[in-house]
């Protein structure tokens, strides 16, 4: 072992720096998604392709 089997895992803090980075991502996403032009281009597609069908 490298390490000596010491580093075995994530520690707390990095268990806790990982959920916030989570956490923002999901939010910038959100934001994203549900924007105007984001919102509509989906509609239009959806709206297409259940027009096709």
């Amino acid at each position: 072992m490298p390490n000596g089997g010491r580093d075995s895992g994530m520690s707390t803090a990095e268990y806790a720096v990982g959920t916030l980075a989570a956490c923002a991502f999901a939010a910038i996403l959100y934001k994203v998604v549900t924007s105007g032009a984001v919102s509509g281009a989906l509609t239009d597609i959806l709206n297409r392709a259940l027009s096709a069908a």
